[in-house]
């Protein structure tokens, strides 16, 4: 008989693997292929993400020295439903929000949001 077998019921890391909090695989994509054009157009050089127990932040930049111009941002407990995605500037002042990440970035006019 192995003595080193157990018997685990409620495992507490099974419930710390499910509240790992990232963007999701499509979300990602939908993402990285909008900052790939920007990127392409000339309008983004650099990102960087920011994770937190609140939420992720997709930061783009327009040169890797300067501030972000625009964070996109997924809430994970959001107050609101249309607050679960966001796009903010530099200061952290919501400039849009959504509850569907692809309409916010397909309806966002990047040119206008620019300083």
């Amino acid at each position: 008989m192995n003595n080193n077998l157990r018997l685990i019921i409620n495992n507490v890391s099974d419930r710390l693997i499910e509240e790992k909090n990232f963007f999701e695989k499509d979300e990602l994509k939908i993402i990285l292929d909008l900052y790939a054009k920007m990127v392409s157009e000339g309008s983004w050089k650099d990102y960087g993400l920011s994770i937190s127990s609140k939420q992720v932040g997709f930061s783009v930049f327009k040169n890797a020295a300067e501030n972000a111009l625009y964070k996109i941002c997924k809430n994970f407990k959001p107050k609101n439903k249309n607050l679960k995605y966001l796009i903010t500037d530099t200061n952290g002042k919501v400039l849009k929000n959504s509850f569907d990440l692809n309409e916010l970035l397909i309806n966002t006019n990047w040119k206008k949001l620019q300083k």
